[in-house]
């Protein structure tokens, strides 16, 4: 393998980007983010702890789940899951994350990057309940920088197209289970419980 050792090297490498790429990010929602947003059910959070030991966690709830509380902050529910809390140690470490929010069935992505922090309480919790569930606290982030980018990747990918998708190529979730996590329960049990029912209990 021929690495890449120097910043001068990847420059030579890609070339120099437009003035307009070099300069799109912005220090503020636009009323545009606003409107992405409030369309958007998903988003993967970026973090990484005081070592530089990296994470990405995905976050989704109905579109609109990200409020916006202001031109520089934004707020995330956390709800229930499995308590590892990869990246909300890293948070308590070193405060940079990275986030990028996807629209289903759009190329392009809404990346914000900033410092948050995580509140256990808030007026604005209220607003973020889901059948009954209130968020056990918030991701709430002082925007840095604001940009928009573009959909080659997910067109490469062809993430969005149907005919694309092959869901069986890999192991089951109970499969993957039972191998790697989950080694004493019997297959069965697994399939029922990351089977239909699953989705039943998301707010629980």
């Amino acid at each position: 393998m021929r690495e890449i050792t120097s910043a001068a090297e990847l420059r030579e490498l890609l070339g120099e980007p437009s003035r307009r790429d070099a300069t799109k990010e912005r220090p503020g929602l636009h009323e545009h983010d606003r409107a992405w947003l409030a369309a958007s059910p998903f988003c993967l959070v970026a973090t990484s702890d005081a070592d530089g030991n990296c994470d990405v966690s995905p976050k989704g709830d109905p579109a609109g789940f990200t409020l916006v509380l202001d031109d520089t902050t934004i707020a995330l529910p956390e709800r229930s899951g499995n308590r590892r809390a990869d990246g909300f140690h890293n948070i308590l470490a070193n405060p940079h994350v990275g986030l990028i929010y996807l629209i289903p069935g759009r190329g392009d992505t809404l990346r914000i990057n900033g410092r948050a922090r995580l509140v256990r309480d808030a007026a604005f919790f209220d607003d973020m309940i889901v059948k009954g569930h209130r968020p056990q606290f918030a991701l709430v982030v002082d925007i840095e920088e604001v940009f928009y980018h573009c959909s080659k990747a997910l067109l490469r990918s062809a993430l969005w197209k149907h005919e694309a998708w092959n869901p069986d190529a890999a192991p089951s979730r109970a499969r993957i289970a039972k191998s790697l996590e989950r080694k004493d329960e019997e297959l069965a049990d697994l399939e029922v419980y990351y089977g239909p029912r699953y989705a039943d209990n998301i707010y629980n």
